[in-house]
């Protein structure tokens, strides 16, 4: 009796709440750090950005009106989904980053309390980062914490679930919405997490994700109109100049990183949080 030859399994994208195919029909393969073959993931492309880009617009007006213990119980119920799919997850990471399992399941846990970690603070943010302003007249004067809007996430090239984590739960924590160009070489447990995503309580479009190159991918991130932000992380430090000058030309801001990926397993702090919020000022007069 001859060996089975096991069917390849080709990944889709992730957009809009759906899992479409490239429009380019293009697919590459992923291996692990010995070469072993593991999957074909499909090869996004501007099209596919641009797709990306207006479901997290349509989405943005929903997630971000929703009350901010709302976005905290579906951000938690993604933890605990993740949760019940974490020996797969330990078993993607070590077989993306070459290493050995004891170590992934660290890392796979410090991803999901990671995400835990966000999920608590979406109720905190206003009271923390808002405030009320001593104003000389009769009108009370408060600023409030709003969402950025659309937030472009070039995710770390070598951390590829807790990194990922690491930068794209502050931006939906906020109630900004996210299009995500994955880690290339390492995509599998982002394609595992947007399969999460998808079967969670986290409306269609609040995440999308989408696997290629981020030298190919990050610049039409970088100078879309309707993106609103961009974390430049899983860049070329040498091309990271390039991405800023094509946002300027709209006015989006763009996250400052180290040139070097940090230690992701370091115990986070707001500041990533604070770097996705717009801050309004209300006056309003005092009743007589």
């Amino acid at each position: 009796m001859s060996d089975r030859i096991s069917v390849a399994k080709t990944y889709k994208l992730y957009i809009g709440g759906k899992f479409p195919r490239s429009e380019s029909g293009r697919v590459y393969p992923v291996s692990d750090t010995k070469g072993k073959f593991l999957a074909n993931a499909a090869h996004a492309s501007r099209k596919d950005v641009r797709d990306a880009v207006v479901a997290a617009r349509k989405a943005f007006g929903g997630w971000s009106s929703a009350t901010a213990y709302n976005r905290g119980q579906v951000l938690y119920r993604v933890a605990e989904m993740l949760e019940g799919r974490r020996e797969q997850f330990v078993s993607e990471v070590a077989a993306s980053e070459g290493i050995a399992p004891k170590k992934a399941q660290s890392l796979v846990d410090t991803a999901i309390d990671r995400w835990v970690w966000y999920a608590g603070w979406t109720d905190k943010i206003a009271t923390v980062l808002g405030a009320a302003n001593p104003v000389a007249g009769p009108y009370f004067s408060f600023t409030v914490p709003e969402p950025t809007g659309v937030v472009g996430v070039l995710a770390p090239q070598q951390s590829s679930l807790l990194g990922l984590v690491s930068v794209l739960a502050p931006v939906l924590a906020t109630g900004s919405t996210a299009v995500v160009v994955s880690s290339a070489d390492r995509p599998l447990p982002a394609i595992t997490l947007s399969e999460v995503l998808a079967t969670s309580d986290l409306p269609g479009g609040v995440a999308n994700i989408l696997t290629g190159r981020a030298s190919e991918l990050g610049s039409w991130l970088a100078s879309h109109g309707d993106v609103n932000a961009l974390d430049p992380t899983g860049a070329e430090p040498a091309a990271r100049a390039d991405l800023a000058r094509e946002a300027a030309n709209t006015v989006k801001r763009v996250l400052t990183v180290p040139d070097a990926e940090p230690d992701w397993t370091d115990t986070p702090d707001i500041s990533r949080i604070r770097r996705y919020l717009e801050a309004k000022t209300v006056w309003h007069p005092l009743g007589v």
